[in-house]
């Protein structure tokens, strides 16, 4: 069986909303109740480890009561960066596999879980192809620095599954290393440990600005049939 960390924690200071970014509908649902509705059809995941901005626990439970969530969901504050969050998290996930989405992901389905759920290997993460040339560069001087293949990169997405004491391990490490990371699949592949990938999808992005919110509703609106 698997726990759901689902990571709620931002407060969208992008889309400029005055509220987290959660909590922006999108075709007149709140952005984290998508994700939600698509892990609660699936057997295989019994527990959710939800977290919430300072001061937004009340609006969260509102919402998962208001679309009447099945799965039991366990509460947690957010840390001050999104590493620390999920270290917070792992804490109160009771199972011994974990997945690790977002609700700034709105556009993930339940097939999205259960193929990655499905995979023979423990710990995978969904990526995606690059299509655009990207350059190691030095910010403050502007200089190009050199090349990078780009067929040997990939833009990571979520979700993404591990095994639990894979993840504890990995930020421990991390600790050690007084190192912090924006995702998981690539802090447990410095750790030491062995990450897969699946082919992601480009409708699979993560919400950040106020055209991501338009763009999602859209896609949301109807059916793709690139899908």
């Amino acid at each position: 069986m698997y726990t759901l960390a689902l990571l709620n924690g931002g407060v969208g200071s992008r889309v400029a909303a005055g509220q987290p970014k959660q909590l922006i509908r999108v075709n007149h649902i709140p952005a984290m109740v998508y994700p939600l509705i698509a892990v609660d059809e699936i057997d295989e995941i019994d527990q959710i480890v939800l977290n919430y901005p300072d001061g937004w626990r009340d609006a969260i439970e509102k919402v998962v009561a208001d679309y009447a969530i099945k799965t039991p969901i366990t509460y947690a504050e957010a840390g001050a960066t999104r590493h620390e969050s999920v270290s917070k998290m792992l804490d109160l996930c009771s199972n011994d596999h974990v997945i690790v989405h977002e609700t700034a992901r709105p556009l993930v389905t339940a097939d999205d879980f259960r193929q990655l759920i499905a995979d023979e290997h423990e710990n995978v993460s969904y990526m995606l192809d690059i299509p655009f040339t990207v350059a190691p560069v030095n910010p403050e001087s502007r200089r190009v620095t050199g090349s990078l293949e780009r067929s040997l990169l990939r833009n990571v997405q979520l979700p993404q599954k591990f095994r639990k004491q894979t993840l504890v391990d990995g930020h421990a490490y991390a600790t050690a290393k007084d190192l912090t990371f924006t995702e998981d699949a690539t802090l447990c592949a410095v750790a030491g440990a062995d990450v897969f990938f699946l082919p992601g999808k480009d409708s699979n992005f993560k919400i950040t600005t106020k055209t991501d919110v338009r763009l999602a509703g859209y896609l949301l609106a109807g059916d793709d049939e690139d899908e």
